[in-house]
């Protein structure tokens, strides 16, 4: 197995296991606090990469205009809701909703691209990724409860948010150099998140610090941020950029089958046809862009899978 190979089974690995520690340091750490420590300690790892390493920071105001906006879009407000969200729900369906984001995007770029205009293809995918929500949506309302059915609808809004933000990066920002562009937004974003935890939820000194908090807590900063980052953008430059949208594929799977062996979550029926419709929308945009000249390239914040 040669080494792109390792790396993306790697990738794989850590973005589906994610959505389990979040899961595990749900048990002990409020959501919207456990979300802002998360980034607190990214960003402090991401932006002493940035010094050691000098690279050229923007000059310009809107360059930092859109770090500011986009970190907000992509962590205080999509992260905050992926916690909270899937203290409501299982880790592997939080996974599943999740992976939403790429049929966003072909939504929001015919607005802000001019080369991905919409098209009957893309109206199909998303029809698809749609029909698989609903599917999933449904069944949380008839028997899962309304606590389900308002998480799932906070983590499809955490996609709906991500997917905004890699658009305005796409159109406005892709001269920013990626560990720049992922440091500036965490460290935008981390601050409203625990400033609006510390005012619903308490002090974070006073919380239930037990060992699996803080290996869930560090475990998604250093290795579910910070790692995860790093390997994707060297395998991002030795593979074809419809070759890592892959990931986006491969971790729900991850996800789902951590969730049924270490939590014993239990998955529907509907659950599964609903994921097959958004992978199966996923799988048709990646096929189509492998042979279109104007083929979508995935943002770093884009393939953030938890």
């Amino acid at each position: 197995m040669n080494r792109k190979a390792i790396v993306f089974f790697l990738l794989c690995i850590i973005w589906g296991s994610t959505w389990l520690f979040i899961k595990l340091g749900l048990r002990d750490l409020p959501p919207i606090s456990f979300a802002g420590l998360r980034f607190l300690i990214s960003s402090i790892v991401l932006v002493s990469v940035v010094r050691i390493r000098k690279i050229e920071l923007p000059r310009s105001s809107k360059d930092w205009l859109l770090i500011f906006g986009t970190g907000i879009l992509t962590f205080t407000l999509n992260y905050g809701l992926v916690f909270w969200g899937e203290q409501r729900t299982s880790s592997g369906l939080a996974s599943i909703l999740h992976t939403i984001i790429p049929l966003f995007g072909l939504v929001l770029a015919h607005y802000y691209l001019p080369n991905e205009k919409f098209s009957w293809s893309k109206f199909g995918c998303i029809l698809l990724g749609m029909a698989g929500v609903a599917v999933i949506f449904s069944n949380q309302l008839t028997t899962e409860g309304p606590a389900v059915l308002i998480g799932s609808v906070a983590l499809v809004s955490g996609a709906f948010c991500i997917s905004y933000s890699n658009i305005l990066i796409k159109a406005k920002g892709r001269h920013i150099h990626p560990l720049v562009l992922s440091a500036g937004q965490m460290t935008c974003g981390f601050p409203l998140l625990l400033i609006l935890g510390w005012s619903t939820e308490g002090n974070p000194f006073t919380f239930h610090w037990t060992g699996q908090a803080v290996v869930s807590l560090f475990y998604l900063a250093i290795i579910g941020s910070c790692c995860a980052f790093l390997m994707y953008y060297w395998l991002l430059q030795r593979m074809q950029a419809t070759n890592t949208m892959l990931v986006s594929l491969v971790t729900p799977a991850v996800a789902v089958l951590l969730g049924l062996w270490y939590l014993n979550e239990p998955i529907e029926w509907q659950v599964i046809v609903g994921a097959t419709c958004i992978m199966l929308g996923i799988a048709i945009n990646i096929y189509r862009s492998r042979y279109s000249s104007q083929a979508i390239e995935p943002e770093a914040a884009e393939v953030l899978e938890g």
